[in-house]
């Protein structure tokens, strides 16, 4: 499922309509409806358009995104056999700060 299709899943699934969403964003409901049919948005507008739908966009480091899946699924790390916390890591907070690479 691509972002767009989600964005109009989530919106369903909050039993909104297109217009109640772009109210909700002050976006015109036409602007709302180009995003869900394959638009070209701009990256304010799929911001926008997220906020409305009480969500977020991320980016999911490729090495992370069948764990991420799965956990979003409800499967368990036994029955796909992946790590038992895909999260760890994801936004680089398994990595040390600066301050901890150069001694200080």
């Amino acid at each position: 499922m691509n972002l767009l299709e989600q964005y109009r899943q989530r919106r369903l699934a909050l039993h909104l309509t297109q217009h109640e969403l772009a109210s909700r964003t002050g976006m015109v409901r036409q602007q709302y409806q180009r995003l869900e049919r394959g638009g070209n948005p701009r990256l304010n507008t799929l911001e926008l358009a997220a906020d409305g739908l009480n969500a977020r966009l991320m980016l999911i480091p490729m090495e992370k995104w069948h764990a991420v899946q799965a956990l979003l699924k409800g499967e368990t790390s036994e029955s796909t056999g992946l790590d038992a916390d895909p999260w760890q890591g994801l936004l680089g907070d398994d990595e040390p700060d600066e301050s901890d690479r150069d001694g200080r």
